[in-house]
């Protein structure tokens, strides 16, 4: 075949059509693809700039950051796109951000003609931000370069000197205040920190030991009573790459007739996953970004370095690939010496072999799950992983001891992931970089070790894709979704990135965990979730969750993915199923209200009442419900608020007729209200259907659960907005208690929750006159 199938080019002539006349005469016109690159950067900034216009300064701030990506460095393009992204910082009130955009702006050449609107820019948010000397000695150094130089227009002058007046007086004013700088949360860190370091686990509270089970192999106990709430495990991840695929809430879509859509990568830092509107984007490629010049620097020591001209192909060949990549990078910083020798020993072709060295063995300090020489005697270690000393780390060891069941995997799963390191390996290979693998190391990791030849290492790799099924991390966030003209919170759970957490591997699953785990950038942290007892196993669930699927769904999950069948309370619990299915996915009678039973046939409950319908016929059902739900969602997120709870009512009314009281989908129509009447500023119909949710919710996931805490939340801000002062501050006590227990206090709720409370409490007190 000579060309592409058609689908594919008529594909290519729809996107063709679409761009704009400038763009298509500027590709016709182009001697090299780096020309057509670069010209999207000053695309972007054009579509930026209508933002602009238009006030969306969030959607500007976007588009001006993918044309910083798409930019050369110290050019008159990047450095007006960080210009305009600091206009844009400054009107959504980001002022720290927005100095660094300025000085981002200036390194990169920013035009000397423009530079007094910057510089005016640069000392309001100094004046807003309290540092009133350097926002001074800015109006300074302005008001000398205009008096030399003299290059604007009468008019422009004259707006300039208003500007400067204006500000001069505004320092003035300031200056006999006591400065003081906005509010943090200082103690929000320390607040996380693990009461007491684990002297056998790193990153572990004394409360958590480390044993082995026959049957589970290793895992984590209570050493002594729990409490909801405690902090049992903090750790950094070992690795982690950003999902690049995942796409945000709705609220950042934007509008365009060509690809400006922001995914996860344009919003997170790719090394710290710190969360950021100013990206600052790898100087040789346009996909990393980063929240800091110094995260950019680590990640290009770390692993960029190297990773950085393979773009294409990790992205094509996937996350697990990536992190078994970046892993095995990581391997550097350690003294990694048996962990080869290990690797050396799997690897069936007997000529490859450690280049002698008497050093190899004894610099290292890892133990793989063997005997060990120690003080000239020999000792067995019996749990994998730690070190001569006993000691669990997060470290490279910790990671190559991971279970890869290789035995488990199919041979096709098998075949992929070694067709795919292959790969990697022969990219690596071809590009020479080989030398830069050895060439990159910091003396501390340099040694005998690390000289080796690249498919030992892509040995190393391919034990870690085998390892992922089972050990990878979701490193997960909370978002705000649905329009950001919302009142009321909406929100979901999003998957920011994979990862390898060494410790929090060592936790087993149950469908109904005792833990909850939470993250802040790259940091997990494992609170109790309930009161666990000394002695007893600290678990955790690893997707299969009661409240989410039923026993069987379960148990297939944890087979296939996970290689195990599981036997936790609740599957124990739920293997005499009840005929009719948990509430939250019951169907009830037409007739009398009772839960239907059976399996292709149902029947009702009640004995006295002889109605039967199909099952087939009640998911046929429940299926046109859902499209109905789906359409008042849209109308709601389109602002026709007053057509979405007609439709919404409606719904309620035939939901009514078959479906349980707590189902899962009568939530959903209770929640769709809440936020309808909550857009239309009725807060006491909000607050009723909403409470009505919070009933489903509640009978699916618990009273305790972090479900629970994520709906009085909402239900907290529709008491505030309403000023029931009484129900909001009873609202607030009982949310926080609850995400507190599952999230801590960094949590972005908490905050809210407190701030909520401090200001309901501020208020003056209404005096009550006589009942009428």
């Amino acid at each position: 075949m000579d060309l592409p199938v058609d689908e594919w080019k008529s594909h290519i002539l729809q996107k063709w059509f679409l761009l704009p006349e400038s763009f298509r005469v500027t590709i016709c016109t182009a001697e090299t693809l780096s020309d057509i690159f670069l010209h999207s950067s000053s695309l972007l900034q054009e579509e930026g700039n209508k933002k602009f216009q238009e006030k969306d300064y969030m959607g500007a701030t976007l588009l001006y950051s993918k044309g910083i990506s798409h930019s050369r460095p110290n050019s008159e393009d990047i450095s007006l796109c960080y210009a305009n992204r600091s206009a844009a910082l400054f009107h959504l009130g980001q002022y720290e951000t927005c100095l660094k955009d300025i000085l981002r702006a200036q390194m990169h050449g920013y035009p000397e003609r423009l530079q007094p609107k910057m510089m005016l820019r640069k000392a309001e948010c100094l004046v807003t931000l309290g540092r009133l000397q350097e926002a001074s000695q800015v109006i300074s150094d302005l008001e000398s370069n205009m008096a030399v130089k003299q290059t604007l227009a009468p008019s422009q002058f004259h707006i300039l000197q208003g500007t400067l007046c204006r500000l001069k007086m505004k320092v003035q004013g300031k200056e006999n205040l006591t400065e003081s700088s906005p509010s943090i949360l200082t103690n929000a860190f320390e607040e996380m920190n693990l009461r007491e370091e684990n002297e056998q686990i790193s990153s572990a509270s004394s409360s958590v030991g480390l044993c082995t089970d026959p049957l589970k192999g290793r895992c984590l106990i209570a050493t002594k009573d729990i409490l909801p709430g405690e902090l049992l495990v903090k750790e950094d991840a070992f690795v982690s790459v950003l999902n690049p695929g995942e796409m945000p809430p709705l609220h950042y879509g934007l509008d365009s007739k060509w690809d400006t859509r922001v995914a996860i990568g344009d919003l997170y830092c790719h090394q710290c996953l710190k969360h950021t509107l100013a990206t600052v984007p790898c100087d040789r490629c346009s996909y990393a970004k980063y929240c800091s010049l110094e995260c950019m620097q680590q990640a290009w020591e770390r692993y960029h370095s190297i990773e950085c001209s393979l773009g294409g192909l990790l992205l094509a060949l996937g996350v697990f690939c990536h992190i078994a990549l970046r892993s095995t990078l990581l391997a550097r910083f350690e003294d990694a010496g048996q962990v080869i020798r290990k690797l050396c020993d799997e690897i069936s072709n007997k000529d490859i072999s450690l280049p002698k060295s008497e050093n190899l063995l004894q610099t290292s300090s890892y133990d793989l799950g063997g005997e060990i020489e120690k003080n000239g005697k020999t000792i067995e270690n019996p749990i994998p992983g730690c070190d001569i000393n006993g000691k669990y780390k997060n470290n490279y060891n910790a990671v190559f001891n991971l279970l890869p069941h290789t035995k488990n995997h199919t041979p096709e799963h098998k075949f992929l992931c070694a067709l795919s390191v292959s790969a990697l390996c022969r990219q690596l290979e071809a590009a020479r970089l080989q030398t830069s693998l050895k060439s990159s190391q910091p003396e501390a990791a340099a040694g005998p070790a690390m000289c080796q030849e690249l498919h030992v290492w892509g040995v190393a790799m391919l034990r870690h894709m085998l390892q992922l099924q089972c050990n990878a991390q979701a490193i997960t966030a909370i978002q705000q979704t649905g329009s950001k003209e919302n009142i009321i919170t909406d929100s979901r759970q999003v998957r920011l990135a994979t990862g390898i957490f060494p410790v929090v591997s060592l936790l087993n699953h149950s469908c109904s965990p005792n833990t909850s785990v939470s993250f802040v950038s790259t940091v997990a942290t494992v609170r109790a979730s309930q009161p666990i007892g000394k002695g007893q196993e600290i678990l955790h669930c690893y997707g299969p969750h009661e409240s989410r699927m039923s026993v069987a769904e379960r148990q297939q999950k944890l087979r296939s993915q996970y290689f195990f069948d599981c036997n936790c309370l609740a599957c124990q619990t739920e293997k005499h199923v009840r005929a009719a299915g948990p509430p939250w996915e019951a169907f009830c009678c037409n007739s009398c209200r009772e839960l239907m039973q059976g399996d292709d046939v149902l029947s009702c409950g009640n004995a006295s009442c002889t109605e039967t319908v199909s099952r087939d016929r009640l998911v046929s059902q429940l299926q046109d419900l859902q499209k109905q739900i789906g359409m008042a969602q849209k109308l709601l997120r389109n602002g026709k608020v007053e057509r979405a709870i007609q439709l919404l009512l409606g719904c309620q009314r035939d939901a009514a007729s078959f479906l349980s009281a707590e189902h899962r989908v009568v939530g959903e129509i209770e929640d769709g209200l809440a936020q309808a009447y909550a857009a239309l500023g009725d807060w006491q119909k909000s607050a009723t259907h909403l409470q009505k949710s919070l009933q489903v919710v509640e009978v699916r996931h618990g009273s305790s659960s972090v479900e629970m805490g994520h709906e009085l939340f909402k239900l907290a801000q529709i008491f505030f907005n309403g000023f029931a002062i009484p129900e909001a501050l009873s609202t607030i006590q009982k949310a926080e208690k609850l995400l507190l227990v599952h999230c801590g206090p960094r949590n972005d709720e908490v905050q809210e929750l407190q701030e909520m409370k401090s200001c309901l409490l501020d208020l003056p007190r209404i005096p009550v006159g006589p009942s009428v």
